[in-house]
């Protein structure tokens, strides 16, 4: 039961985690974005947190005119965002800069795979999908392209980084006073890069990494 509806969710609407790296590719090809609320905080705190962007190839440049070029020039139309908050690229990354600080990891949102449609920034305890992926083991995501790694040497063992993992994958050793991290947990979003202030946190690509090479739906072994 468990796989079928994961088959299910992965053709219409399933996630996955992304360091800031790939969010500001995705902002860089886009040329609509709109801020919206998130349902998940909705229904967890009963109130309206806009943590969540639509994104679109609207009309105007972008890659969607060289997509599009021999479709029917109708439907250059692009999407509509009346009555919503519009939102600049700039702005857009600098916001997702600082979700990263308050420990709120990056999630892409496909509506029909492969076509990504939203971009939301998530934490365990509010997003219900990484709630579900993480604590009820229940994949409703990708892991990131990445797993974290950390230089010994540089660590000064201050434990930020333990404060803004949302997935338990980071741990602090006594004996050397340092922070480690169990890439076999780790869901390569970045953000404990954020708050390292020894830039002693790195991104490696998660296929030259043994541990975490097989590991890519969030919640579960593999």
């Amino acid at each position: 039961m468990t796989r079928r509806i994961v088959r299910k969710y992965q053709k219409i609407h399933f996630g996955q985690v992304v360091p800031i790296e790939e969010i500001e590719q995705i902002l860089g090809f886009v040329n609509s974005i709109v801020r919206v609320a998130c349902i998940c905080r909705y229904q967890t705190l009963g109130k309206e947190k806009r943590y969540c962007y639509g994104v679109s190839m609207g009309p105007n440049g972008g890659k969607f005119g060289e997509i599009i070029q021999d479709i029917d020039k109708s439907f250059a139309s692009g999407p509509h965002s009346w009555g919503v908050e519009t939102v600049a690229k700039a702005d857009a990354l600098t916001a997702m800069k600082e979700y990263e600080k308050e420990g709120l990891c990056h999630t892409v949102w496909v509506f029909q795979t492969p076509f990504i449609g939203g971009i939301c920034n998530c934490d365990r305890s509010d997003c219900l999908t990484l709630k579900t992926s993480v604590t009820h083991n229940l994949p409703m995501m990708f892991r990131a392209e990445y797993v974290a790694e950390i230089r010994q040497d540089l660590c000064s063992g201050c434990r930020n980084c333990m404060r803004v993992c949302q997935f338990g994958a980071l741990a602090y050793s006594a004996a050397t006073k340092t922070a480690f991290i169990d890439q076999k947990h780790c869901y390569g979003c970045g953000i404990c890069r954020s708050v390292c202030t020894k830039e002693a946190i790195s991104l490696r690509d998660r296929a030259q990494v043994p541990d975490a090479a097989k590991r890519w739906l969030a919640g579960a072994m593999i």
